[in-house]
């Protein structure tokens, strides 16, 4: 039996859409996402559509990574030159 669940471009798009997400709520899900992908007990189709939520979600994190880093660094020079100057 064929499966009749269809995937439009707008359904695609809202599913890879996690700009709204904590670094947290992020992080959470791409463990959830992992660990369902390992079980290995979903079809295909799924378990690709998994594989891109995870993707997005691991970019998804690591922006907010690299931003803090960044900010950490600007604090630290900012110190840096009060205590330079």
């Amino acid at each position: 039996m064929a499966d009749k669940t269809t995937t439009t471009p707008e359904a695609a798009a809202e599913h890879l859409e996690v700009s709204g997400l904590s670094y947290e709520q992020a992080r959470e899900e791409l463990v959830s996402t992992v660990r369902s992908l390992e079980a290995g007990n979903l079809p295909l189709e799924e378990s690709l559509r998994l594989w891109e939520r995870g993707e997005a979600l691991a970019d998804h994190c690591q922006a907010w990574l690299d931003g803090a880093r960044k900010k950490l660094e600007q604090a630290q020079a900012a110190r840096e030159e009060k205590t330079e100057g």
